[in-house]
């Protein structure tokens, strides 16, 4: 997933100027709230799967919930994720 790709699955914003490294990367964003975001969902994941890092992850949904699929060598984990206007986790349920 390309890193404007990262940023249009979390907010749909095409725009921005917003670069962070994260998890080795140099990623864009269109602005430092949905860096946050994915900073948090990366590392939600890795505490609750034990991974060391994620390959991947494929989302759907908009700003009122998304369910997501992370990749790590062959495995995977679904869940469902919400963030509050600060790109803290507000509700992170994990799918069956």
């Amino acid at each position: 997933m390309s890193s404007i790709e990262k940023c249009y699955a979390i907010c749909q914003a095409l725009g921005g100027d917003y670069w962070e490294e994260i998890e080795g990367q140099h990623m864009f964003f269109c602005c430092d709230i949905c860096a946050v975001e994915f900073k948090n969902m990366i590392n939600e994941v890795k505490k609750r799967t034990g991974w060391k890092t994620i390959d991947e992850i494929n989302m759907t949904g908009n700003y009122r919930g998304r369910e997501c699929v992370a990749l790590y060598e062959g495995k995977t984990y679904g869940f469902s994720i919400r963030f509050d206007s600060k790109g803290g986790i507000d509700l992170f349920r994990e799918l069956a």
